[in-house]
């Protein structure tokens, strides 16, 4: 197999990061016979600084003829300063919207030999916890009209929060057909007490429940749903939900693992392009240093190659190495106990030790 991805390394761990996944892409190349074209593009900050905006045309023209994208991490406190509409995150919300990339899907599963490391470590001793977080990623407040209005000398600020049928129901079916694939449940979150946006969401998710009907179905209020991640997290299999809730729910959701830098994510549009990436930030803190985990990135990787390429034996291949890693005791410093009386149980090591570990693996 042939296929052109691009690379997007971003800013603060990124480069790292991409160069972590790169290898592990390329002895997959090797042990199975495929070929990978890459074609390395600049966003956020690192676009900010070379051309002035954080995601040029041409290189969202790049991304659009690609097979798939993969992307490190944008961002950062020294671009904190510009023009809001230039700011390295606009780089993403444009890539998104240019794509297509309307569904964010977000596997939140706890390894057992990393358990110490969970907040939850009481509750994820007692039960699995596995389940997705699919979210509409191109509608919502983020690409609503935003403005700022000053009357009588009072400040006030206005974001507008549009959603159509179709836009729900299109992510809908994304999250029933996941369910019956993977043979698990859904719960649909919204706010439907309160806001007309999510009204229409449940209205089209119960009507849509209907044609579904071999899938356990439930809805949930978003703060509701807040709670019960934490308090009673086995009890989800597919968790699908609107834009901003989704945001918001998958950074919590993360933290169950134990680290957010275990945890991928990727992006889907309606054909098999796709953008992968951890859901972690860029961490300028320890860019550079050797310090950050790369698993997320690698995962992502293992992502692309299931879910863009039909390349699940390669995708679980990956999978089992990162989790034979975890098992053979190897730690970087975000997963590895405070405890010292089990901290000696574990080896530390750094991002391209662990990588190359993992490589080996497979």
């Amino acid at each position: 197999m042939e296929k052109n991805i691009v690379v997007i390394e971003g800013d603060g761990v990124g480069p790292e990061i991409i160069s972590k996944a790169i290898d592990v892409l390329k002895k997959i190349e090797q042990k199975y016979s495929h070929k990978f074209n890459l074609e390395y593009v600049d966003m956020g900050g690192a676009s900010i600084d070379k051309y002035g905006v954080p995601l040029t045309d041409e290189n969202l023209e790049k991304c659009k003829s690609s097979d798939s994208v993969l992307l490190g991490a944008v961002g950062g406190p020294k671009w904190d300063n510009v023009l809001p509409e230039n700011r390295p995150e606009k780089g993403l919300l444009k890539l998104r919207k240019g794509m297509g990339l309307y569904a964010n899907i977000r596997p939140i599963k706890m390894l057992k030999p990393l358990e110490y490391a969970s907040p939850l470590k009481d509750i994820v001793t007692k039960n699995d916890i596995d389940f997705v977080i699919v979210r509409e990623l191109t509608g919502g407040v983020y690409f609503g009209e935003h403005k700022f209005e000053n009357t009588n000398n009072t400040k006030k600020a206005i974001d507008i929060m549009p959603y159509d049928e179709n836009e729900i129901k299109r992510i809908g079916k994304v999250a029933f057909d996941m369910a019956r694939k993977l043979k698990k449940p859904l719960t649909s979150v919204d706010k439907a007490n309160v806001l007309h946006t999510s009204k229409l969401w449940r209205e089209v998710m119960n009507n849509l429940s209907k044609e579904y009907s071999d899938i356990k179905y439930n809805d949930m209020y978003v703060d509701n749903a807040a709670m019960q991640i934490i308090a009673n997290p086995s009890q989800f299999g597919i968790i699908v939900t609107e834009n901003m809730f989704g945001d918001i729910l998958s950074d919590e959701a993360s933290v169950i693992t134990g680290s957010i830098g275990m945890a991928p994510s990727a992006s889907l549009a309606d054909n098999t392009v796709g953008m992968y990436e951890p859901i972690h930030g860029s961490a300028p803190d320890i860019a550079g240093k050797d310090l950050v985990n790369p698993i997320g990135t690698i995962l992502s990787l293992a992502m692309m190659l299931r879910h863009s390429f039909n390349l699940d034996k390669e995708a679980e291949n990956i999978e089992k190495a990162v989790y034979k890693t975890i098992e053979e005791g190897y730690r970087t410093i975000d997963i590895m106990p405070k405890d010292k009386n089990i901290s000696n149980l574990y080896k530390l090591v750094k991002c391209s030790e662990i990588s190359d570990i993992i490589v080996s693996n497979i």
